[in-house]
């Protein structure tokens, strides 16, 4: 059974607390929306880089731009809630797993497609 580190634990509840500020406390509507994919890390616990994806009427730049504006009071929020010497420092960052999953996604259907069709000859 895999244990988890700090790092791991903390992670998941930088996560949790930042999607409950995201929905509760912020009014950004660039921000509203969100998802917050993946919190990682330093092993020091000095930085946590966030990853998100934005709706489809939200531009990843503007996210962004909302999420520097909102930092402080994310930071300020989330540090009542944990029990570290240090508040790590919140990196944010998009997520483009889901646009390259889908990309390739669109790849093997164009290939299966291409396949069905050389076979149907």
């Amino acid at each position: 059974m895999k244990t988890y580190s700090r790092a791991d634990r903390l992670s998941e509840l930088i996560q949790r607390k930042i999607a409950e500020i995201l929905i509760r406390q912020i009014s950004d509507q660039r921000l509203c929306f969100l998802t917050i994919t993946a919190v990682k890390m330093t092993t020091d616990l000095k930085i946590a880089k966030i990853y998100f994806v934005t709706p489809a009427n939200v531009k990843k730049n503007d996210a962004i731009k909302a999420f520097k504006k909102a930092s402080g009071f994310i930071k300020h929020n989330l540090a009542k809630h944990l029990e570290t010497r240090y508040m790590p420092e919140l990196r944010f960052y998009y997520d483009e797993t889901f646009e390259y999953s889908g990309h390739i996604e669109k790849i093997l259907k164009d290939i299966k497609s291409e396949t069905d069709k050389n076979n149907d000859t």
